[in-house]
């Protein structure tokens, strides 16, 4: 809580600062060299208009320093600095914080990673973990970091630049089916002292084709929000806290979470990782929380990514796939397959070349190919940018309705592996399609589907947080239902033949679309347009 009596804007860093000094050696004030993390406008009190006082509360968060609060007038464009304050400490800013769950590459292992001040040759990571009634295991961490050097471009090697501390990762393995574990980080100093986190839990996985109820969350393009009403360097993401918090009141009907792209909308500001970790920490603590990449975690010029824009802000991925675990087999290639259950999800990667011929465009057929549909009847494809079908207005304009070279080298793979939804982020807002193949409605039910497989549904879900994007004003028939709102889809699996399918809103959770899938497994065998291989009239 800090009280000014000048019209100022203030701003809380951190403690990365730089020395100037003059001709004569001496030292000077700091300067600020890097962002703030976040500020606020002392005018945004009322008070401080009348009375030229101003009381202004933050909502500060372990990031591995000491923090300071900076007094400026001019505003953002002229800052100039009137004053600093004392430093404000954690008890232990080093301590274990913000896990986050993943799918292992086998079934039965769960990925615990999480961020700590603590190096290797300061203390051994491990997690500690059980099941009731048996006795704790532990299990050895690997520990990663980047440099400012690891950056492809400004802001992230320049002003946006933040030390990440170190990312340490634990596998849990041998997991008995769809029991509830506990578990905790610990570090293990020289002296043989263990740093401890909290005690957290959660619920291991279903056996492939298990017949259980499975609850799966999907949605793109969140972002994070902060609390305290205070500002942040792209600070776009106006219904990320409702869509995290709706997550968190349904936590208890939820399996696992899918985050298809655009995570933290950081763009460079390094700070601003740790503020999405923590935000989503009572989900990602919880259910594993499977990530896509996007173009605001990947692009760059000249850095191998597929497009040659600057969203990432110089990012070009590493603070993604260096945060968060996914079971892909190189963490560079953003593509990989998860089994969870009764369901198969493939996960492309949009920032890389996707058409036929590419690495990639071979796992997604391995990926597709590869599931029995015996026992995981519910074919997932996930991408972040709209390979599939989209009314967004910019898409449109293009004409094809679609991101370009979308759906060209794809649909025959949708349709011969019978795909029943296609998943994306990207596009901010909400859209569903009919079951479509070239453009072309395959079935004209609108909220429940049954027989044999016709073609792939497409769902646009990419409004998760940031803000919202504009439908073209053009409306082909295969759009079923557009919304410009902020939502999320949940995917409810009952068995082997009963699918639910719900979006819902982030304001208040309640639910605007939906539809049924009932098919059994003949009916996955069963043929439709472009569905089958070829046949041959021998006996």
């Amino acid at each position: 809580m800090l009280i000014f009596q000048t019209q100022s804007l203030l701003q809380t860093i951190g403690l990365e600062s730089s020395h100037q000094q003059n001709s004569n050696g001496k030292e000077l004030d700091p300067f600020i060299c890097s962002a703030p993390i976040k500020y606020m406008y002392a005018k945004s009190n009322p008070d401080y208009m009348k009375t030229g006082s101003a009381v202004l509360k933050f909502m500060l968060i372990n990031q591995r320093a000491d923090f300071s609060f900076a007094l400026f007038t001019g505003g953002l464009s002229n800052p100039t600095l009137v004053a600093v304050s004392n430093h404000v400490s954690f008890i232990n800013p080093k301590a274990p914080v913000y896990p986050r769950l993943a799918l292992g590459k086998k079934w039965d292992e769960m990925t615990v990673t999480w961020t700590s001040g603590y190096n290797i040759d300061e203390a051994v990571p491990f997690v500690e973990w059980s099941r009731k009634g048996t006795q704790s295991r532990r299990s050895p961490a690997g520990t990663l970091t980047f440099t400012r050097n690891s950056m492809c471009g400004a802001p992230a090697r320049t002003v946006g630049w933040r030390d990440p501390g170190f990312i340490h990762t634990a596998f849990l393995k041998d997991l008995w089916p769809n029991l509830r574990y506990t578990y905790m980080m610990g570090h293990e100093l020289m002296n043989g002292s263990i740093i401890w986190s909290k005690n957290f839990t959660f619920k291991s996985s279903p056996y492939p084709g298990q017949d259980s109820l499975q609850q799966i969350i999907i949605f793109g393009d969140m972002g994070k929000g902060e609390r305290d009403g205070s500002n942040e360097y792209n600070d776009y993401q106006p219904g990320a806290l409702n869509t995290t918090d709706q997550l968190i009141k349904d936590l208890n009907n939820i399996d696992i979470v899918f985050h298809i792209g655009d995570i933290t909308y950081a763009n460079g500001y390094i700070s601003q990782w740790d503020q999405f970790t923590a935000q989503v920490e009572p989900i990602a603590s919880t259910v594993p929380y499977m990530i896509a990449s996007g173009n605001h975690e990947r692009d760059w010029p000249d850095s191998g990514s597929f497009y040659g824009g600057k969203d990432s802000g110089g990012e070009c991925g590493v603070p993604a796939e260096t945060m968060y675990y996914f079971p892909a087999e190189n963490k560079a290639k953003f593509w990989y397959s998860a089994d969870y259950g009764m369901f198969r999800f493939c996960v492309a990667d949009t920032e890389h070349d996707w058409r036929e011929g590419s690495e990639q465009y071979r796992f997604i057929e391995r990926c597709l190919a590869s599931v029995d549909r015996k026992t995981q009847p519910w074919l997932i494809f996930i991408a972040h940018r709209v390979l599939g079908y989209s009314t967004n207005d910019w898409y449109g304009q293009e004409g094809s309705f679609e991101e370009p070279m979308g759906r060209e080298s794809l649909q025959k793979l949708w349709q011969k592996y019978k795909v029943d939804i296609a998943f994306y982020g990207h596009v901010h807002n909400y859209e569903r399609t009919c079951p479509i193949y070239q453009n072309q409605c395959m079935d004209n039910e609108k909220t429940h589907y049954s027989g044999a497989f016709k073609g792939t549904i497409h769902v646009v879900v990419g409004g998760a947080g940031s803000h919202l994007s504009s439908f073209s004003s053009l409306k082909p028939n295969w759009s079923i239902l557009r919304d410009y709102d902020y939502g999320f889809v949940k995917l409810t699996a009952f068995d082997h033949s009963s699918l639910l399918f719900e979006y819902k809103k982030s304001s208040n959770g309640v639910v605007h679309d939906s539809f049924t899938v009932s098919r059994d497994y003949r009916d996955v065998l069963a043929c439709d347009r472009d569905s089958c291989e070829p046949t041959t009239l021998a006996s």
